[in-house]
């Protein structure tokens, strides 16, 4: 009997595939059907404060006749209120619905907001909380010292008001990767995921416009969160999930060689719905079968930058001549 339970963020997954915050997981239904279909764990579709604050600006601009004063206040409140409610009423229903630990997710800019909107959470029954993190480095006004210091405001504000158990999912928009990564880690939280995946531009020619490019992830993409994790897995001070271009359980078993506890899956499950879950770990299971392993504890972090021969390959930048003619 090959065992493919995990401990993540303090959790015992009965698998290490959890589904990521995506339409996916917007409804208690679709968390229900997740759940029967194998996933370990979920992390709820986000809520974000942007979305939220436009709203907000788009009902108060078809404010004609009171576009000032309490009617704005009161356009403001409501709608907040609103969305805040509906996201809390996602967690109750889900965590009523199924037995897999609950995972909620927030993208917020202001970091009272991400206070606020965090005690609420806890309060609402999420098992932990997942903090979408990132701040585009676009303005040239602010260093990328200075851009990195906000995520540790922000961590030690929830941190001092919510006792949940906190996992950042981060991009690669540091100026020091490894160094921001470690430091992080040693904050009181208790994952990382590497990497989030952002709207991609794109240009319509035609129509001479900003569009959005491709919405799924690809294989090729996993590649940078091999590397990462493998580099760091043993470094840091909090367990590591990885996240996009994961396909199938060959593509989970990868990341967890790394060094990765867990993997987040969203373009998988759009592409091949939540039926895939299962055959992600049959194709696990047949690996370790053939290897003759017998759970992960004997694979998590096997190819991580201390374990291997040649760690020197994580850092490799640029493609090398592999093969050369004989004179």
């Amino acid at each position: 009997m090959i065992d493919l339970s995990t401990k993540y963020m303090g959790f015992d997954l009965k698998n290490p595939i959890i589904a990521a915050s995506s339409g996916m997981t917007d409804t208690a239904d679709k968390v229900k059907n997740l759940e029967m279909n194998g996933i370990g764990a979920v992390v709820l579709k986000s809520l974000f404060e942007e979305q939220i604050m436009m709203e907000i600006d788009a009902v108060s601009a078809s404010n004609i006749y009171n576009n000032y004063g309490e009617a704005d206040d009161y356009i403001s409140y409501y709608t907040r209120k609103h969305n805040v409610d509906n996201y809390l009423r996602l967690i109750e229903d889900s965590k009523e619905q199924v037995d897999i630990p609950v995972i909620a997710s927030l993208n917020s800019f202001s970091i009272g907001q991400w206070v606020n909107f965090a005690e609420r959470i806890e309060s609402a029954g999420a098992d932990a909380l997942e903090l979408n993190m990132f701040i585009l480095p676009g303005d040239q006004k602010f260093s990328g010292q200075e851009i990195e210091e906000i995520y540790f405001d922000v961590i030690n504000s929830i941190r001092k008001n919510t006792s949940l158990p906190i996992a950042l999912k981060l991009s690669t928009y540091f100026s020091g990767m490894a160094d921001s990564l470690i430091k992080m880690s040693r904050e009181d939280i208790s994952a990382m995921v590497l990497f989030n995946r952002f709207y991609s531009p794109d240009v319509d020619l035609e129509r001479e416009e900003i569009v959005s490019s491709r919405i799924f992830s690809l294989p090729e993409e996993n590649s940078n969160c091999i590397r990462w994790i493998g580099m760091i897995s043993d470094k840091v001070q909090c367990d590591l999930a990885a996240s996009t271009g994961i396909m199938n359980g060959n593509d989970v078993l990868k990341n967890l060689m790394v060094g990765a506890k867990a993997v987040q899956v969203a373009s998988t499950l759009y592409k091949n719905t939540a039926k895939h879950i299962e055959v992600m770990l049959q194709q696990m299971e047949q690996w370790m079968h053939h290897k003759g392993y017998k759970s992960l504890d004997e694979i998590i972090g096997k190819l991580s930058y201390r374990k291997i021969e040649k760690p020197m390959i994580y850092e490799r930048a640029q493609f090398m001549k592999y093969f050369y003619e004989d004179d």
